[in-house]
C-alpha cells in the first residue's frame, strides 16, 4: 500500500492547490481534500468521513493544510493516526482571532449574543455560535507536526503560534518579513525550501 497526503486549502483556496506539493512527494499520493463546510462542527462530520475512506485505502497519512484548513483538521482529526502535518500560516487560536475581530468593531459578547450574528466592516460574519464552539471544543494535537508562519501574520501573533508550538511540541520555521498569505516569488520559494528540508 502506498502513502497519502491529504491536502486542506484555507479560505478562498480551492483544493486543485493541492498539485503544487505533487513535486515534492515521490511515491505518495497527494488528494485535495474539496470540502463545502463553513463551519467547524460541519467540517468535522465532512472530513471525518473523508478521513475514514481514505484510510483504508493508503498505508500512512500525512496532512498538508492552510490556515483556518489547519484549525478545521485539528479540530476534526484529534482522534486519528496521522503520521505528520505541515501546516501553512495555521489559525492555532481561534477563540481570540473572533475576540480580535469583535475589538475591532467594537462589538461586545452581550451584542453577539443578543444578535447571534454581526456582518463586520472587512467582510466577515461574526458568530456567537462559533465563538461559543472554540470555548466548548479546545485544540488537543499531539501529531507531529512542522508550521511555517510568517513573522508579519495579520492573523496570528507570534505569541500565540509560540504558545501552540509549545504546547503541541510542534517545529516552528518563521520567514522573517514572511505574511499570512504565502504568495510572493519570494515567499513561495521560502516555502519550497521548507517542505524540501523535511521531506
Amino acid at each position: 500500500m502506498k502513502n497519502a497526503i491529504i491536502y486542506i486549502h484555507g479560505k478562498y483556496g480551492t483544493a486543485e492547490e493541492a498539485e503544487y506539493y505533487k513535486k515534492f512527494f515521490n511515491e505518495t499520493d497527494i488528494i485535495g481534500f474539496k470540502y463545502t463546510s463553513e463551519y467547524p462542527w460541519n467540517f468535522q462530520k465532512e472530513f471525518s468521513k473523508f478521513f475514514d475512506d481514505i484510510s483504508e485505502k493508503y498505508k500512512k497519512i500525512s496532512i498538508i493544510a492552510n490556515s483556518i484548513g489547519a484549525y478545521f483538521t485539528m479540530i476534526s482529526l484529534f482522534n486519528k493516526h496521522i503520521e505528520k502535518a505541515f501546516f501553512i500560516s495555521p489559525i492555532v487560536d481561534m477563540e481570540k482571532l473572533i475576540i480580535n475581530m469583535m475589538i475591532l468593531q467594537n462589538i461586545t459578547e452581550e451584542e453577539l449574543y443578543k444578535k447571534k450574528e454581526i456582518k463586520t466592516s472587512f467582510g466577515e460574519t461574526l458568530s456567537w455560535k462559533y465563538l461559543i464552539f472554540t470555548r466548548e471544543n479546545h485544540i488537543e494535537w499531539n501529531v507531529p507536526t512542522y508550521i511555517l508562519y510568517g513573522e508579519k501574520d495579520n492573523l496570528t501573533s507570534y505569541e500565540t503560534i509560540l504558545n501552540f508550538t509549545n504546547k503541541s511540541k510542534a517545529n516552528l520555521t518563521v520567514m522573517k518579513d514572511g505574511e499570512h498569505w504565502f504568495h510572493t516569488e519570494e515567499q513561495m520559494k521560502f516555502l519550497d525550501n521548507w517542505i524540501k528540508n523535511l521531506t
